[in-house]
Formats: C-alpha cells, sequence, structure tokens
C-alpha cells in the first residue's frame, strides 16, 4: 500500500511539470505571435497588401499618394525577391476587380513577380473578371500574356481546365485570340476538342486566313481527334507561336536567381525579350536543362478514384515502377527535363503521347532556334561547354529513341545556310545523319544545297566526316525501310510522330538522289584533295551501303558508283582501299545476279535498268583485264587512252602495270613475295611468279595477306580451273568470254 501511495505521488509530481512546461511554452508562443503582429503591423509591405485589399471600389487614384506609396513598396518587394501566393491573390484581384479603376491596373500586373507558385484560384476569379468589368483591351491582352509566362508555376490546373468552354470564348476576339489559342493549348486535353469549337476555329480561319496560332490549336485537336478534324495541317509549320515581349521574363528569372530557385524553363520560352536596340544579342538561357521536377510543389493527391491517382514522373525510380504506373504518369511542368532522363525517355518510347511530344518538340524547337539561329555570335560561341552538353544530350536522347525529333529537323534545314562547318562539328553532323526521309523533290533545296557549299569550302576532314555522316543517314533509312515497311509496299510511316507518308517509289527516288549526290561530292572532293586515301576510305565506306541495298536491306534499287570514284579507287597506291573495291563489286554482281535471277521467276521483282548492267559489266571487264589479263588497254573500257600516247610516257610493258603483281599498291607484296620463293637470287623478275605454280603460290600469298575483298571478286569472276593454270597463257584468253561472263540485262 505504500508503494502504491509512493507511485501516485510520483505521477502526480510529473504530471505538475509538465503542465508547467506547457504553460510556460504557450506562454513563449503567444508572445512570439504578438511580437510577429507587431512587427507585420509595422512592416509597409504588409500594410500596402493590407490597404489593397481594404480599398474601397471608387477611390480615386489622381492625386492619391496613399495610393503611389503603396504601390512602390510592393513593386520594390515583387523586384527584389517575389510576391508570396497571398500577395499574389490580393494583388490579382485589386487589378482586375477595377476598383480604382483602369489606370493603376496595368502597371500592377507588371509587377507581378511570383516568388514560389501562382495559386490557381486567383487565375481562375482573374479569368472570370474578364468579362464581369470593363477592362480596356489591352489590359486583357497583357493579363493573358501574364498567365502565359508563368503557367508552369501555377500550382494546379484542374479548375483551369473546368473553365475550358469559358475560356474558348475568348477566340473571337480578334486582338485576345493569339494568345487565347496558346493558353489552350497548353490546356488542352482529349476530353475538351468538341465539334463545335473545331467548327469555330475553321470559321476564323476561314475570316483571318491561315494563321499560325490557329493552325497549332487544330493540330493538336488533329492529334487527339483525327476524325473532327478534316483539314490538311502542313506537315512543316514554324514551331511553337509567336514570341511576343514580355514584361515580367528578365525581372523573373533574376528573382528566381536571388532566391535560389531553379528557374523554369517554360517561363524563359513562353516569350522573347525582343530589344530593339539588341535583339540578336541574347543571353544562353534555354540550353541547360531543367532538372526533372513535378508539375507543382505539392504531395500528389488523389481523385476521386484511387486507381487513377497521379504519380508525378519524378517519383519513378525503377523501370519496374515505370510499367506499374504507366497510364497514371504526370509528366512535369518543364519538358525539357524529359531529355536527361532515360525512364523518361522509355516512357515517351513506350505510350507515344502525342500531346507530351508536341509539348517537348515546341521546347526543343524554341531552345535550338533562339540559341544557335537569333544570335549575332552564330551561336553558342559565349558558352560553347554549355551548348556542347546541350546537343550531346539532344544526340543521346535521339539515339535512345532510334529516331530524331521533328523540332530539331526543322532547325537543320534553317542552320545548314548560316553554318560555318566548324562550329560543334560532331555534334551537328551527328544530328544530320538522324534527318529522317525526304521527299526527293524538297532534299535538294533543304540538304543538297547548302552542303555541297560546305563540302567544296571545307577543309579535308569536313569532307570525312560529312561522307561519314551521309553514310549514317543512307543506313537509317535502309535500316527503317527494312524494319517498318509494310508488306504490301503501298505506304510507309515516315515515323512513329508524323502523319506524313511516302510511297516506295517516293524512298527509292529519296535513296537515289542521296547516292548520286554523295556520288558527284566524292567526284569533285577527290580531285580537290588529290586522291587522298583517306578521303577515298570514307567513300568506299558509303559504297559498301550502297552495293548492298537489295540483299541486306530489302530495297528494290542498284546504284554503281560514278567512274569519278571507281577508278580512283583502282589506280590507288593503297592496298585497303584496292582490296575494298574488289569486295564492293563482288557485292554488286551478288545483288544484281539476285535480283535478275528473282525478276525471272516472281512478278513482284524490280526492274533494273539496261545502263545500271552496262556500267557494272564495264567496271568488272576493266578489273579482270588489268588485275588478271595484264591489259589494261582493252577496246570497250571507258578509260582508252591511244596507243601512241602510252608508247611516248616511255613506261616499259605500259598494258601489265596493274596487274596483281605490277599494281602500285600490289608491288611491295610480289616483292617479298619474290625475295622468299628465290632468296639466293640477286636479280628480280616479277614476271617470273607468272609461271605456274609460282602463279598458284603468290595467289594464295596474296588471300592470306587479308585481302578478302580480292579473293572474292577472283573466285567470283574467273574459274577455279584457270586460276589454277599457268599465268603466262592468260593472254590467250577473252576475259569477257571464257573468264568472266558480263550480266546482261
Amino acid at each position: 500500500m505504500a508503494t502504491l501511495l509512493n507511485l501516485s505521488d510520483s505521477n502526480r509530481s510529473v504530471l505538475s511539470d509538465q503542465s508547467v512546461s506547457s504553460r510556460i511554452s504557450n506562454r513563449s508562443l503567444r508572445i512570439a505571435e504578438k511580437e510577429r503582429r507587431k512587427n507585420e503591423a509595422d512592416d509597409p509591405f504588409v500594410l500596402a497588401l493590407k490597404y489593397f485589399s481594404e480599398v474601397e471600389a471608387g477611390t480615386p487614384v489622381i492625386g492619391n499618394d496613399e495610393l503611389e506609396n503603396h504601390l512602390v513598396q510592393v513593386e520594390n518587394v515583387a523586384f527584389s525577391k517575389g510576391l508570396s501566393p497571398e500577395a499574389l491573390s490580393v494583388m490579382l484581384e485589386f487589378a482586375m476587380s477595377l476598383r480604382m479603376g483602369s489606370s493603376p491596373c496595368a502597371r500592377v500586373l507588371k509587377c507581378l513577380l511570383p516568388a514560389s507558385v501562382v495559386p490557381q484560384e486567383a487565375v481562375v476569379r482573374a479569368v472570370v473578371w474578364l468579362t464581369v468589368g470593363k477592362i480596356p483591351i489591352s489590359t486583357q491582352v497583357l493579363f493573358v500574356k501574364w498567365v502565359l509566362t508563368v503557367f508552369d508555376m501555377i500550382d494546379a490546373k484542374d479548375k483551369l481546365r473546368a473553365i475550358y468552354g469559358f475560356i474558348f470564348s475568348f477566340v473571337t476576339n480578334e486582338n485576345l485570340c493569339p494568345f487565347i489559342c496558346h493558353l489552350l493549348y497548353l490546356l488542352t486535353r482529349k476530353e475538351s476538342v468538341r465539334v463545335f469549337r473545331v467548327r469555330k476555329l475553321l470559321e476564323l480561319q476561314a475570316k483571318m486566313g491561315r494563321q499560325p496560332y490557329l493552325l497549332h490549336l487544330l493540330s493538336l485537336y488533329k492529334v487527339f481527334c483525327p476524325e473532327l478534324v478534316t483539314l490538311s495541317i502542313p506537315s512543316r509549320m514554324r514551331s511553337g507561336f509567336k514570341n511576343h515581349i514580355s514584361p515580367w521574363k528578365s525581372a523573373l528569372i533574376g528573382v528566381q536567381k536571388r532566391n535560389g530557385l531553379q528557374i523554369a524553363s517554360s517561363i524563359s520560352l513562353a516569350f522573347a525579350v525582343k530589344d530593339k536596340t539588341a535583339s540578336r544579342k541574347r543571353k544562353h538561357g534555354h540550353l541547360e536543362l531543367p532538372a526533372l521536377s513535378a508539375v507543382t510543389n505539392k504531395e500528389p493527391q488523389a481523385a476521386q478514384d484511387s486507381s487513377r491517382k497521379l504519380v508525378p514522373l519524378v517519383q519513378i525510380q525503377s523501370f519496374t515502377q515505370l510499367l506499374e504506373n504507366m497510364h497514371r504518369i504526370e509528366l512535369p511542368a518543364q519538358m525539357g527535363s524529359l531529355l536527361g532522363s532515360s525512364l523518361a525517355l522509355q516512357y515517351l518510347d513506350c505510350v507515344q503521347d502525342e500531346s507530351a511530344l508536341l509539348r517537348l518538340n515546341f521546347w526543343l524547337g524554341y531552345a535550338l532556334h533562339e540559341e544557335f539561329l537569333f544570335c549575332s555570335d552564330g551561336g553558342a560561341n559565349k558558352d560553347p561547354e554549355e551548348a556542347l552538353q546541350f546537343l550531346n544530350r539532344l544526340l543521346s536522347a535521339q539515339h535512345f529513341l532510334q529516331e530524331g525529333f521533328p523540332s530539331s529537323d526543322a532547325f537543320l534545314y534553317k542552320f545548314l545556310n548560316v553554318w560555318d562547318g566548324s562550329l560543334l562539328r560532331p555534334q551537328i553532323l551527328g544530328l544530320l545523319s538522324n534527318i529522317p526521309v525526304i521527299p526527293s523533290s524538297q532534299i535538294g533545296t533543304l540538304l543538297f544545297e547548302p552542303l555541297m557549299q560546305l563540302f567544296f569550302t571545307s577543309s579535308l576532314f569536313f569532307k570525312c566526316g560529312l561522307i561519314e555522316c551521309l553514310n549514317h543517314m543512307l543506313l537509317k533509312w535502309l535500316t527503317w525501310h527494312s524494319v517498318y515497311a509494310l508488306e504490301d509496299d503501298l505506304d510507309i510511316s515516315l515515323n512513329s510522330h508524323t502523319s506524313v507518308n511516302i510511297t516506295l517509289s517516293g524512298f527509292k527516288d529519296s535513296v537515289m538522289e542521296l547516292v548520286h549526290f554523295v556520288g558527284r561530292l566524292a567526284s569533285v572532293g577527290l580531285q580537290l584533295e588529290g586522291c587522298h586515301a583517306l578521303l577515298l576510305s570514307f567513300i568506299l565506306d558509303f559504297y559498301e551501303t550502297v552495293c548492298d541495298t537489295f540483299l541486306k536491306f530489302g530495297l528494290p534499287l542498284v546504284v554503281m558508283p560514278p567512274p569519278g570514284v571507281f577508278y580512283p579507287a583502282f589506280f590507288a597506291t593503297d592496298p585497303v582501299n584496292v582490296d575494298r573495291l574488289a569486295f564492293i563489286m563482288h557485292r554488286y554482281k551478288v545483288n544484281l545476279t539476285s535480283a535478275k535471277s528473282q525478276e525471272k521467276v516472281t512478278e513482284q521483282a524490280f526492274h533494273i535498268s539496261r545502263q545500271t548492267f552496262r556500267e557494272f559489266n564495264s567496271y568488272q571487264v576493266f578489273m579482270v583485264n588489268c588485275l588478271w589479263n595484264s591489259n589494261m588497254c582493252y577496246p570497250e573500257t571507258d578509260a582508252l587512252l591511244s596507243e601512241e600516247l602510252l608508247e611516248k610516257s616511255g613506261v616499259p610493258q605500259y598494258r601489265t602495270c596493274f596487274d596483281l603483281i605490277h599494281h602500285p599498291a600490289l608491288m611491295s607484296y610480289a616483292l617479298d613475295f619474290h625475295q622468299k620463293c628465290w632468296p639466293g637470287r640477286k636479280d628480280i623478275d616479277l614476271n617470273s611468279i607468272k609461271q605456274s605454280k609460282p602463279w598458284s603460290w603468290y595467289l594464295e600469298y596474296l588471300f592470306t595477306q587479308g585481302f578478302e575483298g580480292l579473293k572474292d571478286f577472283l573466285q567470283n569472276n574467273i574459274s577455279r580451273r584457270v586460276m589454277a593454270g599457268d599465268a603466262t597463257q592468260m593472254h590467250e584468253f577473252d576475259s569477257a568470254q571464257k573468264k568472266t561472263q558480263p550480266l546482261v540485262s
């Protein structure tokens, strides 16, 4: 019993101590609260907000010093550290309600710089005020511009989308229409597209003409409901909406930097500051990819159905989580951040979200145009490292998706006309290689003309880089054809994100134009660079792709290299290039033979022109006569020189100068073989190799040195009996009739 009494006393003591501590804590909180209220009462900014929230309608403006003092106080805070959500609500309500008339309205709107987020409720109330009060049209335009500028800082969009129809009603106002279309573009979801809205936009277009802002909104409607929009949308429109002067952009960037916040990329991209005195001297503010973040700073809220709760993409940490939440992903406000996340790119690739791709293309197109096309310094000169990282990240994203972005393609078509060929060369050529198939009617203007000027006025290394780039472009075109072409060969979609189609014949025309263009560049380039071995190597890389278009990629097309490529490659002093030319000719013969055999047995085989067969036969007979028959002056060759001219050259045995023994690229191997075969001889007689046994040994020796191309070419064109025979009797055979049979068309 005594023990229980002691415990009870102890408990009462503890409770008493806790009560005293609680009273002290509450007293401290009350004192702190009183101190805070006192400070707020003395704070001129708080007094200013109180004034604007309580000012009565009809209060005069002219001569009102109190209004001026409070407005200056709000401006100072806004331009130094930004306005809190509560302050924004108060000032926006004051401006749009016109309590003191319309004169201070524009000034108030220009100082609405948010420090963190913008309350959605305040924006909705302001939109409603557009029809309640008699707001001047210039102020209405200014307000909608402000909404577009801070759009991605609005803490939620559900209530704005709920009044989508109310906002849409303003499209009939000619002054507001461009900005309302932009706002609707950002708010549109599939459920927003209705027949009467499509009809209204078409009526406006008939009245105002094909305005870009109407076409962009209609294009988005067509993405969501193609059955409602029958209008033909141009495949290449100017990127995004027109940039207008924004009085908030520079100040907002400064506020967010001082607050240590991530600058919203979309804020930078919503408008461009256009100063007439320095409109081309812009700072690079778009090349840094924003961090992946949620649309708002709030925790994700569940919808009415918990199974429909949106999951911010930033919360996805693994591919498994991405698969589990694939149809509940909430995209970030800053679409540029998708380029920096592999999971985000996986989402784009799997879901094919057209609205997300449109937003990303809008952001990307604006960034590329602003930083590389609209800068007096040519772009990226002020901070080349930032530009380099940006383009590398863009290239990485394109390689991940295995296709380019339409906005980057449109940028390249313009940039090639002003590019010097040296600025960020690897990155630009990398982007160029990702360009999808271009119709043959446009490829000359968009690509060939600017590239030809750059090729002929640039260094050897640029020529090599461009040929390699065009080879990669052709490889991607052919790979795309072999994977995605339809079985009936009627319509082929250019890529998964556009509705542009191209027929098989149109695709063949584009490929043929590209191959012929590279042939012209290669022929002239080899002359300019003295048949440089490095350039020739890149050119032969390209024709290794071209020679297998039929068997390897399933494209019914065969295009031979021009004489300006074939003969420099054959007469090259580099044995590797000669061997590669032999391999290319071997693959041409295999492809042509296969195509000709299919032409006889199937109805769907394509027809090969007689000119193609004539070119191939001419090249093949020339190579066999030079390498095997030791007769360079075959009468039917294109490179026929007069006997008198060759005799005047003073070259002994000029007919045999390019056979397998005396060819400049192979003579070192012949000398090495002669020394190994007759080590005791002091005099060198290379003709002794043409005896029966030494000749077969010499061929085996060449084949063991890695000349796989020569091996395939000779075995495919020369019978085994002749190859094993006495080489001294070869001149008695006619190569075109007894050793190699040319293909006949």
